[in-house]
């Protein structure tokens, strides 16, 4: 595994877990509308009364994997930021750090960093080169 596909690890979890999160949201939401329906015609005899109470646990199921998610995502964050503080020049710790552990997109790294989007894919290039000479 290269320096750069180690890294980008955290971004990937970290975007599933917030897409997890939106759906954990829209299903609260659904959960809401249902318990909020009312109606004049009285329920059927055949009534699942515990439909709600599956949905919760549902949620609730899901809301657990979502946390053991971000555990994984905080000791991954914990390793590469272990990592990134190895490389000896400190551009390119900065560097790393807003891209992989800040996840900021290269043209806000270029802009808080105050150099050309080109110096910042070079530095970026570098940088990569020196963490794969200290982790392979």
């Amino acid at each position: 595994m290269t320096a750069e596909e180690y890294l980008n690890q955290a971004y990937k979890i970290d975007k599933r877990i917030n897409s997890e999160l939106e759906q954990i949201a829209s299903l609260r939401e659904l959960a809401a509308k249902a318990t909020s329906t009312l109606s004049n015609v009285p329920p059927s005899g055949t009534r699942n009364v515990h439909k709600m109470e599956d949905v919760i646990a549902k949620i609730v199921d899901m809301e657990s994997e979502i946390n053991t998610e971000i555990d994984t995502l905080v000791d991954l964050k914990r390793d590469v930021r272990k990592r990134i503080k190895a490389v000896n020049n400190y551009e390119y710790r900065i560097l790393l750090e807003l891209r992989y552990l800040c996840f900021k997109s290269w043209k806000e790294i270029s802009a808080e960093m105050g150099y050309g989007i080109r110096h910042i894919y070079r530095l970026r290039d570098e940088a990569l080169e020196a963490m794969n000479d200290i982790h392979t």
